[in-house]
């Protein structure tokens, strides 16, 4: 049995649909899986640098709109170009592999945007919002299809009606975390210059870093073969395994 979420009815586990309001019962199966692959806190420094870059910029580094708005579009270049490479990583490493380091990554390369100063070359900017770019979108797709895997056919509108939400979510407490960490760590006072500017919002990098590494362990509670089905990263390990047993047979 569960219960209804809309009447709090208990509800046969067959049940599509609850028999006093009439609201549609999830399916605790489905729940469990998303809930423990599709990771809200991992994705929140991801969420918060869309409203630190541009303040960084523009504030900051007094750079203009235009100027700012450049420097954001090596993130979408990045995110496009990986795209094709992305199936055959994740066929190679899986998916706990790729999240654990990545999620590293990331956290490592959100925490690098607190040393960009004045004196920094655009290029090196230019160059990290690259970098930013690629990595966020393999994370993105990642647990996008992870929270897919091992999903029933007949669930996966339900599946997707669970993630489609679980990413708003992590997009708007992304968007909360760092303005409650800039409004943290800028000086209140109004006449507060770029100098303040830029070192509170270095920090408020930092702690979104801070926090994008720490969320690797609950990925590290993955298995190895989570999200084969997809990605058939076990059919590869197979391939490698016979690969060097007919290696070493020839070698002897």
């Amino acid at each position: 049995m569960s219960s209804c979420l809309g009447c709090a009815a208990d509800v046969a586990l067959e049940d599509t649909f609850c028999a006093r309001c009439g609201a549609p019962v999830s399916d605790p199966f489905v729940g469990a899986i998303v809930g423990e692959r599709y990771r809200i806190v991992s994705r929140i420094g991801i969420g918060g640098m869309p409203f630190l870059l541009p303040l960084l910029y523009q504030i900051g580094l007094g750079f203009s709109p235009v100027q700012s708005g450049l420097l954001i579009v090596p993130q979408s270049v990045a995110a496009m170009a990986l795209r094709p490479a992305m199936p055959r990583i994740l066929r190679q490493l899986g998916y706990r592999r790729v999240l654990v380091s990545n999620t590293l990554l990331l956290g490592a390369l959100i925490a690098a945007f607190g040393l960009v100063g004045v004196g920094t070359p655009t290029a090196v900017i230019v160059a990290m919002a690259f970098c930013f770019g690629a990595m966020s979108s393999f994370q993105y797709t990642s647990m996008n299809t992870l929270a897919y895997a091992d999903v029933p056919l007949d669930q996966t509108s339900m599946t997707s009606t669970l993630t489609s939400t679980a990413q708003q979510l992590s997009m708007s407490f992304g968007v909360a975390a760092a303005s409650l960490s800039a409004v943290f760590f800028i000086p209140h006072h109004v006449h507060a210059g770029a100098p303040e500017i830029i070192r509170g919002i270095h920090r408020a990098c930092l702690t979104l870093g801070a926090l994008t590494a720490a969320s690797t362990l609950v990925f590290r509670t993955l298995e190895s073969n989570d999200g084969a089905t997809i990605s058939q990263h076990n059919i590869a390990m197979a391939g490698q395994a016979n690969e060097a047993r007919l290696l070493s047979s020839t070698t002897d």
